[in-house]
This record gives C-alpha cells, sequence and structure tokens, in this order.
C-alpha cells in the first residue's frame, strides 16, 4: 500500500439503482451537482477514463485531467494521458505535490470507477433521487466499510432536473488507522 499523504478520492453522481451514464453521456442535468462537483475537485489533479473525457468535451479548466486510455492515437488538448490506473494515480500524485493538494479525484467512468474502489480513501457521493435506466454503473458500496457523513442537498426544480443528495463518505479502515 502507497502511504503518501494525498488520498484517492472518487466523485460520482448516481441514480438509486447505481446508473452513472447511458450511451457515454450524463443523464442528468443538475446544475447543484454540478457545483458540488466543482467544489470537490478544483486545484486538484482528476483521473478519467476516456470516455468520461469524451463525455465532458474538453479538458477542464483549474485542475489536472489525466486520462486514462489504451488508445495510442488519443489527444486531449490540455490532458496528460495513462496508459493504466496505476500510471495515472501516480501522475496524479505528483501533480497534488506540486499543487499542495491533499487529494486525487477519480470521476469516472464506470470501468476506472471500479478499478480504483478497493483504493479509494473517500468518496464524494451524490445520490441522485431517481431510478433510471442506463449502461454505465457505480460500484457497489459495502456500507460496513464506509463512515457516512451527510454533506447538503439539491431540490428538483428548473435547474435540477431530479432531487440529490450530497455525501462524503470516508474508509473506516483509513480513520482508525490516523487514530492509532
Amino acid at each position: 500500500m502507497d502511504d503518501s499523504p494525498v488520498k484517492i478520492t472518487l466523485v460520482a453522481a448516481a441514480s438509486r439503482n447505481h446508473v452513472i451514464g447511458a450511451g457515454g453521456d450524463l443523464i442528468w442535468r443538475i446544475s447543484d451537482d454540478f457545483k458540488w462537483f466543482k467544489s470537490m475537485t478544483m486545484g486538484k489533479p482528476m483521473v478519467m477514463g476516456r470516455k468520461t473525457f469524451d463525455s465532458i468535451g474538453r479538458a477542464l479548466p483549474g485542475r489536472d485531467n489525466i486520462v486514462v486510455t489504451r488508445s495510442s492515437d488519443f489527444a486531449g488538448e490540455k490532458t496528460y494521458i495513462a496508459r493504466s490506473l496505476d500510471s495515472a494515480i501516480k501522475l496524479a500524485r505528483h501533480c497534488a505535490d506540486v499543487a499542495g493538494a491533499d487529494e486525487l479525484c477519480v470521476i469516472g467512468g464506470g470501468e476506472i470507477y471500479a478499478q480504483a474502489l478497493s483504493r479509494a480513501d473517500r468518496i464524494y457521493l451524490t445520490r441522485v433521487d431517481v431510478e433510471i435506466e442506463g449502461d454505465t454503473v457505480f460500484p457497489e458500496i459495502d456500507s460496513r466499510d464506509w463512515a457516512e457523513t451527510r454533506a447538503g442537498s439539491g431540490e428538483k426544480n428548473t435547474h435540477n432536473e431530479y432531487a440529490c443528495e450530497f455525501f462524503i463518505l470516508d474508509r473506516k479502515s483509513r480513520i482508525r488507522a490516523k487514530r492509532l
């Protein structure tokens, strides 16, 4: 296990049935979630899969954008490219050290979340109040492993297609290790 002080954090929005996307795109527009996402990731390196980068359509400003792809011809403007999650995390830790950030953010998609979950120290999770069809899901979280703190909510309105709640989940084993 890496003893770097930089936390690995997953940032995700998922429906009640764990769906996070369909057809390579977001499946809702929730202004409060966009604001939460921005506040949780600004100034921190972000690791994402190529499909997630493509769905965003550009590098997000104020953050190092690290794209995991097996494609040798991928070239994203203002991005770093990694060939594996391990390489991306190593690069993100370096970027975090340079920026003075205490965490790196894994922002999707489904395959990247599944690979990173066992390594994650924290999750910033938006729970979207809907059951919806989709082809990309957030991995199942075992609640016994995580201490959950509610951090706010967003009501369904003209800016939020669905109501949502924001949570911070910290891995219990990491909390206990810090106390020892």
